[in-house]
């Protein structure tokens, strides 16, 4: 069948191409389309979204960027041998990880790297224009799933890295999705530049462990009017991320959603803080520890305590592919601007909304339907430029 007669197909491109979450959400994307294995965690695959004109994931062509050179098909090798993929699964879509690893370019900043920043986001716009040219793409989504980088460091300092992806994602004119704790489109020249740009973008931060079960924990205390005192928690947590979240500002910056999520559930800020502890040896697993102190009737002072076990990669690869379709369908609709009705996936979702996780499901389910129809578009900006000003 000719292009011009086949499905248009639509491209995810992913920031940190080559880490646990890429490759497992390329491996993932693979075994599902072929029927290896259901689509467990795709918020995308559940009856609510059956008629909201989504891509189907048999029509998503992977490319990215990344600053290492591991190939995936050994990356997908390592995380089977840590219990990430099942057995086999790698080997059965080994030509698919191939050809997307093919579709991997350079990225940077990287040590002794002399380009300016404007070349930076010139030439990270141009390998996406390439990939959308030879595959010949109705639209591309670009999705953070680097690393977490430290927090800013003021206005006057180097445009940090997600905002140099988030910048050339604009001016290539693609949709963007910060799933990372990192500023990307949250810094004020990427913010300026996406209100011009006429393009949808959400993020950031994705929701998938402890955060997650505090979105569901918050609004229970609140609607039972029991009042919590404290909540401390604990993260152990090894892979890149471990590393990465080893520094402490990096750690300020996914703490941040962590807090904002209970301030925007209770109504105030708990006594208590969120550590993050890097164990190398748990590699891509996570184990999270809440410590909830309460009061209720008559003062009567009571503890609950959760502990959540799980793998990063495979929580948010699923949630990573929902995001991909429902933004590529956005941009289809003409919806531009931030997309608030995705703060379900997020710790600290852009624009406002609610930050239970229920009213956050209820918005989504209401942004699906209308996905359906004809009468979605909305139009917020002008044309993009990715310069800094």
């Amino acid at each position: 069948m000719s292009a011009s007669l086949s499905r248009p197909r639509v491209g995810v491109w992913l920031i940190g191409a080559r880490g646990s979450v890429a490759t497992t959400v390329v491996t993932g994307h693979a075994a599902v389309s072929a029927g290896l294995h259901p689509p467990t965690g795709m918020v995308t695959e559940t009856p609510a979204f059956t008629d909201s004109g989504l891509p189907a994931l048999s029509d998503l062509v992977f490319g990215g960027h990344d600053t290492i050179d591991c190939p995936l098909p050994k990356r997908a090798e390592t995380l089977t041998a840590g219990g990430v993929l099942p057995p086999g699964v790698a080997t059965a879509v080994a030509a698919e990880l191939a050809a997307a690893d093919r579709e991997i370019r350079p990225g940077g900043p990287t040590p002794g790297d002399a380009r300016s920043e404007a070349e930076l986001i010139t030439a990270f716009a141009d390998d996406i224009r390439d990939f959308v040219h030879r595959h010949e793409l109705e639209r591309t989504v670009v999705v953070n799933v680097a690393s977490t980088e430290p927090a800013s460091q003021g206005p006057d300092a180097p445009l940090p890295a997600s905002t140099l992806y988030a910048l050339a994602a604009l001016r290539a004119g693609c949709p963007y999705v910060n799933f990372t704790p990192s500023e990307g489109m949250h810094h004020p020249v990427a913010a300026r530049a996406a209100e011009r740009s006429g393009l949808p973008y959400a993020g950031r931060d994705g929701k998938t462990g402890q955060t997650l079960l505090r979105a569901v924990l918050g609004p229970m205390f609140a609607q039972r009017a029991l009042n919590v005192r404290a909540w401390s928690g604990t993260n152990l947590l090894g892979g890149g991320d471990g590393a990465a979240l080893a520094d402490p500002a990096a750690a300020a910056a996914k703490n941040a959603g962590k807090e904002r999520v209970l301030a925007d559930t209770l109504g105030t800020v708990p006594e208590g803080e969120v550590h993050i502890d890097d164990v190398p040896a748990l590699g891509d697993w996570k184990t999270a520890w809440d410590h909830i102190a309460f009061d209720g009737f008559l003062g009567t002072r009571m503890i609950l305590q959760t502990i959540w076990q799980g793998c990063d990669s495979a929580l948010a690869a699923p949630l990573v592919l929902d995001l991909a379709r429902l933004t590529a369908r956005a941009h289809e609709t003409g919806l531009s601007g931030p997309l608030t009705d995705l703060g379900f996936f997020f710790k600290d979702p852009v624009g406002a909304g609610p930050a239970a996780l229920g009213e956050q499901y209820t918005a989504l389910v209401a942004f699906g339907e209308r996905l359906r129809g004809p009468g979605a578009r909305e139009h917020t900006g002008d044309a993009a430029s990715g310069e800094r000003s």
